[in-house]
């Protein structure tokens, strides 16, 4: 007897993307690790000083295949069941284990953790999925330009997280009758077809942020510290996500001036505070450059809310103004001890939508800040 040419086989085909679906398995445990610190990851120290290229570190617990083992505690009970199971059913459960108290050396395993590394470019794209220049309008001149990807075309090579499946079928299906077998069985390579997309650039309307910061002699190096890391972060979010944006840097103490980006992030001074100062320079600026019909306007401020009291009052009629030629207006206060702030008693006063603040006790709070003022809101205009 002759043997067959071929052999038909009915194997389980889903053990062979056991390595791809462990491998996906993996990648999204990072992401929730990813998210669930980036809190801590934005305040980093090192990530704000690096030059964009570092990789991270993040802590993951281990998770184990669920498997069949020996009773290693040697506890005696009986091996066969009542009969009346169920598929789903729970066989038992662990005990309860709690934190080690005292300061001795305990006796029982740990969680297994692993770190993982990403980039930051990685870091960014998880922090920025959820940002957007809130309230942009459409403006009589576009400049920026956002790139958007589009699937486009269907090829037979790539990676299976961009597998078309409604394609390989009929693939098969094409391939099974030319063979004279109708039916979908036996996907080979070659009946497989993958997505592919293009990077579309889209335009957009004109923006303009002026980042306006308190560098007067009552910015401790915590204050310093958290107003440079959410500028760090909002300018990293801006150049990635919108390329032709423009930022205005300004620094103010008792007097404001325009500065470089450089000197805007490590130029330290002292002095008074007259936050007013800040407010009158973004309005020049504004008038000198960037007309609201051509642009969005997009002001934000961090202080520590130490101002002179007399000068409050002109804080609060000066941000009513730019308020009426601009998108919004974004003051963060760095307040680690929660003490009693000049300005914010003033500020709470502004009733209107587009004034936005939050208050800072903490570097962690940093993320907050940011999806604070740039979370993804309704379009107007």
């Amino acid at each position: 007897m002759t043997e067959p040419a071929f052999i038909l086989s009915r194997e389980d085909w889903s053990l062979h993307r056991k390595g791809y679906q462990d491998q996906s398995r993996h990648q999204q445990k990072v992401r929730e690790a990813i998210k669930s610190n980036l809190p801590d990851l934005l305040s980093e120290e090192n990530i704000i000083l690096s030059d964009g290229k570092q990789i991270i570190k993040i802590p993951i617990r281990s998770l184990e295949e669920y498997r069949f083992i020996y009773n290693h505690n040697k506890r005696k009970h009986v091996g066969q069941g009542d009969g009346d199971s169920q598929v789903g059913d729970v066989l038992g459960t662990d005990p309860a284990e709690g934190p080690g108290k005292g300061e001795g050396a305990g006796d029982q395993p740990g969680d297994d953790v692993v770190e993982a590394e990403i980039s930051i470019a990685e870091l960014e794209n998880l922090l920025f999925e959820e940002m957007e220049l809130p309230y942009l309008k459409r403006k009589e001149k576009e400049q920026i330009e956002v790139t958007d990807v589009r699937f486009t075309d269907v090829r037979r090579k790539g990676i299976m997280s961009n597998i078309d499946k409604k394609r390989t079928i009929l693939e098969n299906l094409r391939r099974n009758s030319r063979q004279g077998h109708p039916g979908i069985a036996g996907i080979s390579p070659d009946d497989l077809r993958f997505k592919t997309w293009e990077e579309i650039v889209k335009p957009q309307n004109n923006a303009v942020i002026l980042a306006m910061m308190d560098t007067s002699g009552s910015m401790g190096s915590f204050e310093k510290y958290c107003a440079r890391s959410f500028f760090f972060w909002m300018t990293r979010f801006l150049r990635r996500q919108y390329e032709k944006v423009e930022i205005v840097f300004i620094a103010h103490h008792t007097e404001a001036k325009e500065v470089t980006e450089e000197e805007f992030f490590t130029r330290g001074e002292s002095g008074g505070t007259i936050c007013s100062s800040a407010y009158i320079k973004a309005l020049e600026i504004i008038d000198s450059r960037y007309p609201p019909s051509l642009y969005n306007i997009y002001p934000f401020h961090f202080s520590d809310g130490d101002n002179l009291t007399s000068d409050n009052e002109r804080c609060v009629r000066l941000i009513k103004e730019i308020l009426n030629v601009s998108n919004i207006f974004g003051y963060g206060e760095v307040n680690q001890y929660n003490r009693s702030s000049t300005l914010m008693s003033a500020y709470k006063n502004l009733d209107h939508q587009q004034f936005l603040y939050y208050v800072i006790k903490e570097k962690t709070e940093i993320y907050n800040a940011l999806k604070t003022f740039f979370r993804k809101r309704e379009a107007v205009g």
